[in-house]
């Protein structure tokens, strides 16, 4: 599909109704929503020894899935849970299973080793990760490298039925679900029945916003208001892209500094706007660089003589893996941290429906 026409279907995605150009597709989203019901009823899970939590979206691209992991990887360490991370991995070079930990080394820490979401979680979290295709062996060996984790976290898990889950979050952003149609018709990964699904026997489910929603012209979520919750999304700071990969922490001090600087900001997540007016939310007076979510960055796409860019902590962990990419020294490369909170209302419900912490068991 040229990428001209895909840029132009996904902004009919998101309208409230079907358009002239989505609605002739209808009968291939039937289909689509019609193969996803069936791989979830023949669905058959072999358990775990420990509790998982799958992290998901029925949306196609980025909703916030990689900060709701970080923030609940978070929680769990708070109440005295030793977490580990499960993934996919996008953009990995091959999909067998690896593990990403305190022991591996930095050499072989590469986007694509890993894909660039679980570099950042196991940065963010320390956490260890481990990606496969098959998410459950993925979990199997993290389990046996690392024994003392007692609950896990499946990182875009929610369509991947052969792993077992305990509880679901569900990550939307103010988009909602669009049109309410599955591909290629809309942007959901299902139909729209199946983002609260009628079986009492499923995992208890909850709805994460990443942001105010429902704004115009998002329709309305299938799912009982009790069980959706509003995350808060602040910029936590910046730091120099070079501080950062040693470590440093970002400052809010750094990021107001910015003020008043021509900046560019260049995002490749999957919906960039959010960054760009959060910048902007800051005091910052940017130019905007939206590029493809998980945008490889071997080569920089700004200017050689651009004097500030601002970048987000995903795109940076490439640019930190591949230290000759932003050599001209004229430019100054930020990274933007993000602050994700999950809301005390969700956390409470989130932690009683876990069994306790092995330490305390």
């Amino acid at each position: 599909m040229p990428a001209a026409f895909s840029r132009l279907l996904q902004r009919h995605w998101w309208r409230a109704a079907l358009t002239p150009l989505t609605a002739p597709l209808l009968p291939l989203s039937w289909a689509v929503g019609a193969v996803a019901a069936r791989r979830r009823a023949r669905a058959r899970a072999q358990a775990l020894p420990v509790p998982v939590i799958v992290v998901g979206n029925v949306i196609v691209g980025g909703a916030g899935k990689t900060p709701t992991v970080i923030a609940l990887a978070e929680r769990l360490r708070g109440w005295g849970y030793v977490p580990g991370i499960v993934s996919r991995g996008h953009g990995r070079a091959d999909a067998g299973v690896l593990l990403l930990d305190a022991s591996t080394p930095a050499a072989d820490a590469t986007p694509a080793a890993f894909g660039d979401e679980p570099l950042l979680m196991h940065r963010r979290t320390g956490a260890p990760v481990a990606v496969a295709r098959r998410r459950r062996e993925a979990a199997l060996r993290l389990l046996a490298a690392h024994p003392e984790v007692d609950v896990l976290i499946a990182d875009d898990g929610l369509q991947h039925h052969a792993l077992p889950r305990d509880l679901e979050l569900v990550v939307f952003d103010g988009r909602g679900i669009g049109n309410g149609h599955p591909l290629p018709a809309g942007p959901l990964r299902e139909r729209a029945d199946a983002i609260w699904p009628a079986s009492t026997g499923s995992a208890p489910r909850f709805i994460v916003v990443n942001g105010r929603w429902p704004a115009p012209p998002a329709r309305a979520l299938p799912a009982p208001r009790e069980r959706c919750f509003e995350a808060q999304r602040t910029l936590g700071g910046a730091v120099l892209l070079a501080d950062w990969s040693r470590g440093a922490p970002a400052t809010r001090q750094a990021l107001l500094a910015l003020r008043g600087r021509p900046l560019l900001a260049a995002a490749g997540i999957g919906d960039p706007e959010r960054f760009f007016t959060m910048l902007e939310a800051e005091g910052l007076a940017i130019a905007r660089l939206p590029l493809p979510d998980h945008a490889a960055l071997t080569t920089l796409p700004w200017p050689a003589d651009t004097p500030d860019v601002v970048v987000t902590e995903k795109d940076a962990v490439k640019l930190a893996a591949t230290p000759d990419t932003p050599a001209p020294t004229r430019t100054r490369v930020w990274v933007a941290t993000l602050d994700f909170g999950l809301p005390d209302a969700l956390a409470d419900a989130l932690r009683g429906a876990l069994p306790a912490p092995r330490a305390s068991a």
